[in-house]
């Protein structure tokens, strides 16, 4: 492939935003500024879509830039560490997964975190029980004990 070739393609930039405080500051100015995308129509954009959440929920946000410097942009839940730190109520994770417990939530938490986790698009085919599986798993690594 030729180089205009290559450079005609648009590029998907992935950033985790929190909820209405997007700005054109890090992470956000530098990382659509390389691309020629003018990051302060992106910031008042992102911010009037994500007016209905909670400010600072952090959102990961996959941006696809064209090559005529127009963008489009998805949003998706929360990563599921940070439904699991507020369930548990702790400010982060254990240094050492398997041996300290920083926190517990039950069964039920874990459940209400998957039908969440299951409205994003990569998810939609999985069933309920493998999503929260993987909550689980997320929960282990924290550090944060689950319990029936």
């Amino acid at each position: 492939m030729s180089k205009a070739a290559l450079k005609a393609r648009a590029q998907v930039v992935r950033l985790l935003i929190p909820a209405g405080k997007a700005a054109p500051t890090p992470p956000v100015g530098p990382a659509l500024g390389a691309r020629g995308v003018k990051s302060m129509d992106f910031c008042k954009e992102f911010n009037a879509r994500t007016a209905h959440i909670e400010p600072g929920v952090p959102i990961p946000t996959l941006i696809t830039v064209q090559p005529d410097r127009t963008f489009t942009f998805i949003t998706k839940t929360p990563p599921a560490t940070y439904f699991l730190k507020q369930a548990a109520g702790i400010e982060k994770g254990t240094g050492k997964p398997g041996h300290e417990v920083t926190g517990t939530i039950s069964l039920k938490h874990v459940y209400e975190i998957a039908k969440i986790k299951a409205t994003d698009e990569h998810m939609k085919t999985l069933p309920l029980e493998s999503i929260a599986r993987m909550i689980v798993g997320s929960a282990r690594s924290l550090g944060v004990q689950v319990v029936p």
